[in-house]
């Protein structure tokens, strides 16, 4: 009886401790303008290659 009481109060322990962080994403990701937001988009966009990777298995070659 007494692990399961342990194991209940870890258990909340955790969620809550989840539902903090979560809350300090939250916070950190509204703190952003939209033009700031707009700008490391366009960044990242700037950085990405321009074309998509083949996915796993694709052969390239041309088979004849």
């Amino acid at each position: 009886m007494r692990w399961q009481k342990i194991l209940g109060l870890a258990a909340f322990a955790s969620v809550a401790a989840s539902g903090i962080v979560i809350a300090r994403d939250q916070r950190r990701r509204r703190a952003y303008t939209p033009e700031e937001i707009r700008a490391r988009l366009h960044a990242r966009l700037a950085e990405a290659p321009a074309t998509p990777p083949a996915p796993p298995g694709h052969n390239t070659a041309t088979r004849e």
